[in-house]
Formats: structure tokens, sequence, C-alpha cells
């Protein structure tokens, strides 16, 4: 299994993990490590990728798989329900050795720990998220005020391709979004930066350590799944816990 470790600066009881597209069982076009039991793989492929996450990353405990709905919506760990997981897009906890876990696979993955290790936080923002306050909703959720970000892999700035209808939205919401937006020489058609939109969110409340990996998905299939790309594809994952 290949998997990314973040450069940022955390305590020293946080880790995190950011896994690739490499060293599962899944065939294509799953293949090989999708950790997503939602997009056509084989279950007992996803069980067994999902196996090799556990043991590979040596997590403490299984994370808690969310059914992420591009809403606004975070679950407090521990979760105690193995049959139906929480329809929410953000996952928090204040609890040791529970495992935050977001599925990416063109959506930026973001984790947000506190200073004191005591708190930790993963993200699925997507841009309608993003837009809709996925991330301050999440950091709501800390007790803590001085807190650390880093963003994950995702689709990048040269290549996500949107409409004017959502570089409008973002700039109705902040004008400072303006800067994320870069016509991509077609009519109405702008690249936007989910990096530099997910930064001016999280500054927005009190955020401003915001670390990144400047991975690509869309860029790099080779590595990661990219949907936009790919179409059919699977989910790569990236987790928080602390010890």
């Amino acid at each position: 299994m290949s998997q990314l470790l973040p450069t940022w600066s955390v305590p020293k009881n946080i880790n995190v993990v950011s896994t690739t597209r490499l060293g599962g069982v899944s065939k294509a076009p799953f293949s090989s490590l999708n950790l997503g039991d939602h997009v056509g793989d084989n279950h007992n492929d996803v069980v067994l990728n999902r196996e090799k996450l556990i043991t590979l990353a040596q997590l403490p405990t299984e994370p808690t798989w969310l059914n992420q709905i591009h809403s606004t919506k975070v679950v407090t760990l521990p979760y105690i329900d193995p049959i139906n997981p929480p329809s929410v897009d953000a996952a928090y906890t204040n609890k040791a050795n529970q495992v935050c876990c977001v599925m990416t696979a063109d959506c930026l993955p973001v984790v947000i720990c506190n200073r004191e290790g005591t708190e930790v936080a993963a993200v699925h923002a997507g841009w309608r998220g993003l837009l809709d306050g996925i991330l301050e909703n999440t950091v709501k959720h800390f007790s803590s005020s001085d807190l650390i970000a880093w963003c994950g892999p995702a689709i990048g700035p040269t290549v996500f391709e949107v409409g004017d209808d959502v570089k409008q939205q973002f700039c109705e919401k902040d004008s400072q979004a303006e800067k994320a937006f870069i016509p991509t020489g077609h009519s109405g058609k702008y690249f936007a930066d989910l990096d530099l939109l997910a930064t001016q969110r999280l500054n927005c409340v009190g955020v401003n350590d915001v670390f990144y990996s400047n991975l690509c998905t869309y860029s790099n299939t080779d590595q990661f799944f990219s949907y936009r790309k790919e179409g059919k594809t699977g989910r790569q994952a990236t987790l928080i816990w602390f010890e």
C-alpha cells in the first residue's frame, strides 16, 4: 500500500495518512486500492483493501466510513452504528484513537487539529461544500481556537474548470474569492483553485496555519483516482487521529 505523510507542524501524537490508488486488490477501473464501497467495485475487494489499510497504516481502530453527500453536516466520533454510516461530510473527535476519515477522487480532503493534540477532524470539501460552509461548520466543533489544517491531494488549479455561475456564487459570499478563479480562455469558464478557496474559508474562522500537498489528482491518475478524468473510478482516503 502506498501512502502520503503530510509535512506540517503538529504535535507528535497526531497521525495522518493519505492513501494513493496503489497497493490494493481491486480490478480496473477501480485498480487497485479502492476504499469506496459505493462506486460499483466488488464488495469483497473493498473489504480487503480496507483491511490492508488498517494493517499497513497501523490504525488504532477501524475508520468511521462516511456516506458523503456534499453537505455541511459533521459527525462527532465515536459513532456507534455498524450498519448505517452517517450521512455527513466531516468527522470530528476529541477522543484518542478515533480515526476520522474522508474519501475523495478530485474533491479536497482537509484535516484539522489543535496545537494541544487533543482534537482532530477530517473534511470532504468539494466546491459545493466549500461554498456552503463545511469547513466553518467543522471548525465550530473545536473547543480550541488555535488550529492547524492540511489540504490533501485534489484536482489542481490548472485543470479544475468551472462555469461563471460557480465563480459568482463564491464571490458573492467573499470578494476575495475572485483570486481563486483564472479565466481558461473559453467564454464563461474558469480554473478554480480549491486550496485557495479552502484557505480563504479557513482564514475567515481564524485558521491561518494551513499546509498543502500540492498534488493534483486529475494530472496524476497513475497515483490517484480522479472522477472528473476517469468517470467510473475508485476513492482514496485521508485519515487523522491522535494517540
